[in-house]
């Protein structure tokens, strides 16, 4: 065995290197996150040849006096804290002093900077295997600049590793994009091989910011979000979540930040799909870009080396905040409503723009009236009782008496329901639209779960760490229907299940539940199976297709569907309705031109 010995601080710097650097998107990373801690307000990041050969950070911050730039570039020296105290509630996202000098072990680094108070700017350039780096002057503003050029030049197996060009710019494009919908008051600008790619200035105002939004992510993004601003127990959430109806087959669209920090986190996932649990289309993923601004002494930011990982002091707290949040956002989404409108109209704008037309009236036939469901079982029937004309209008859409969802005009082959509203035309499907109304009814007259005792008690074997949980957890699992005892060391019993669930598995609930438990400190899977049956009945209790509806039954419907919580989409995720405005139908028919 070779004896114990000090590693060379080269070598040091290169295995840091090795969990900083991964590619050139991590440097981008790095150096444009010291800018946003150095206070910068203007971030210019300059690439060539997908950062292999150059990647250059210039800002506007605060500057590094010159004295203090050869520590710049030592290990584990930083001017963003310096003691355990300001560790527990740090803010900024760099802290540990590893960054520059990892960078400069595997690349040729410059850095010039300046202070506000200096008559002039310094420069100190690191370069593997020469002497130590001297500190000289340099013409530069103030603020610094960051060149690394030829990343991994002396780590020939690492630089093997890389992708092709447009791969890296890739992987800098996307971290850059994620930086930019971190802080809008800052504002960024991209250079790839001396081409401008794009530039976003900084944004205040909430219609700036949702400009940037549109810039980065797409025009699609923006029309389909709406925008959450909420604030309880010492947690603020704002941002904006895509509607339903624009989910995506991967999470390539998903930014969740925490006090300014982008994270990947098993806990805010699992809320988000909690919240998006009954409207999202099977397999499909949510859009969102949102902020959670807490205490920094609640969380904690140093649990994994690249800081994409955070612990919170209170798991359970914030994660039940931001279900709530989001799932309030949801069900509040409907037709005339703040959040709601119609699919394409501006998000927060109150109403639609309107075109000069005749106002409509309903004609003296189409007052609401019952819709008689023959098909459907009369347990629930009454979930969809006449609405009579309010003596307030329904909603701003239009025309003052003119409901968002309009007036109905005809039934096509007996699927779809064509509607006149203030500016177009807009189509429902009756089934999609009728199943959503049956199932929130039948969930709100789940005013408690009814427990139904198993013929035979089911012995299910488990972890010690598992008994446990059940224990501590017993009048939750009572208040949820399910009565399970210990009858061994890693030995539970279910004695009683929820009523609607007595044909199901006990076995694989229990454990699926006391896996939430143990991970997420609460478990929403006996509700979410419960909800799976009501799903099941309102699908079968709804008016089917090709059944012949009355105006007065389809405006019933339509005044039903207004009144709806997730009222846009049916229990499986699909769309309900869609609205056709006057210049859509201009566009299809060429009118104007």
């Amino acid at each position: 065995m070779n004896r114990i010995q000090l590693l060379p601080s080269q070598l040091v710097n290169q295995i840091a290197a090795g969990e900083v650097v991964e590619r050139p998107a991590s440097v981008v990373k790095e150096l444009v996150e010291n800018s946003l801690d150095a206070l910068a307000s203007r971030i210019q990041i300059d690439v060539e040849q997908g950062g292999v050969k150059l990647l250059r950070v210039r800002d506007n911050g605060q500057g590094i006096a010159a004295e203090d730039l050869p520590l710049a570039l030592a290990r584990h020296a930083t001017s963003k804290l310096a003691s355990l105290a300001e560790l527990e509630r740090v803010a900024s996202l760099g802290f540990r002093g590893e960054a520059l000098p990892s960078i400069a072990s595997v690349a040729r680094l410059r850095l010039v900077s300046r202070t506000a108070a200096a008559g002039q700017g310094w420069k100190i350039e690191a370069l593997h295997g020469e002497a130590p780096p001297q500190v000289a002057p340099a013409a530069h503003p103030v603020g610094t600049t960051l060149e690394v050029r030829d990343l991994f030049y002396n780590t020939p197996a690492r630089r093997k590793f890389l992708r092709a060009e447009r791969t890296e710019f890739g992987h800098i494009e996307t971290v850059l994009k994620r930086l930019a919908l971190s802080r809008f008051d800052v504002g960024f600008s991209l250079r790839h091989n001396q081409r401008d790619l794009w530039s976003v200035a900084p944004a205040w105002q909430r219609g700036e910011r949702e400009q940037r939004i549109a810039e980065l992510l797409g025009l699609p993004f923006l029309e389909n979000c709406l925008h959450i601003e909420h604030e309880a127990v010492g947690l603020h959430l704002s941002g904006w979540v895509a509607r339903p109806v624009y989910s995506r087959s991967q999470a390539d669209l998903q930014y969740f930040y925490v006090n300014g920090r982008i994270i990947r986190d098993k806990l805010v996932s699992h809320a988000v799909r909690q919240a998006f649990h009954d409207v999202l289309y099977h397999g499909r993923q949510p859009a969102f870009v949102l902020h959670l601004e807490l205490d920094p002494v609640s969380v904690d930011v140093n649990v994994h080396p690249t800081k994409h990982e955070v612990r919170f002091r209170d798991s359970r707290l914030v994660h039940d905040f931001l279900y709530r949040s989001l799932h309030a956002a949801l069900a509040d989404e409907r037709p005339g409503s703040e959040n709601g409108g119609i699919p394409g109209t501006q998000p927060g704008v109150q109403g639609d723009t309107l075109h000069d037309a005749t106002p409509i009236r309903p004609p003296a036939q189409q007052l609401s009236a019952p819709l008689e469901l023959g098909e459907a079982p009369g347990a629930y029937s009454a979930s969809f009782r006449a609405q009579q004309p309010s003596p307030e209008p329904l909603a701003v859409d239009g025309e003052a008496g003119v409901p968002p969802l309009g007036f109905a005009l005809a039934q096509l082959q007996g699927v779809y329901i064509l509607s006149e509203c203030s500016d177009g035309l807009i189509l429902v499907d009756m089934h999609a639209a009728h199943e959503r109304i049956v199932y929130e009814s039948l969930k709100r007259q789940q005013s408690g779960i009814h427990s139904q005792p198993l013929l035979v008690p089911l012995s299910v074997q488990v972890s010690p760490r598992d008994v446990q949980l059940a224990e501590e957890h017993a009048d939750l699992f009572s208040r949820l229907g399910m009565q399970v005892g210990r009858i061994g060391e890693d030995v539970l019993v279910v004695r009683e299940v929820p009523a609607v669930l007595g044909g199901g598995d006990a076995a694989a609930l229990l454990r699926d539940v006391l896996s939430d438990l143990a991970v997420f400190g609460r478990s929403g899977r006996i509700q979410d199976e419960i909800e799976k049956v009501l799903a099941t009945m309102a699908c079968h209790g709804s008016v089917r297709a090709n059944r012949k509806l009355t105006v007065q039954e389809m405006n019933a419907l339509l005044r039903e569907m207004e009144r709806t919580e997730r009222g846009g989409q049916c229990n499986h995720g699909r769309p309900t309705w869609v609205r056709l405005r006057m210049a859509d139908l201009d566009h299809l028919f060429l009118r104007g031109r």
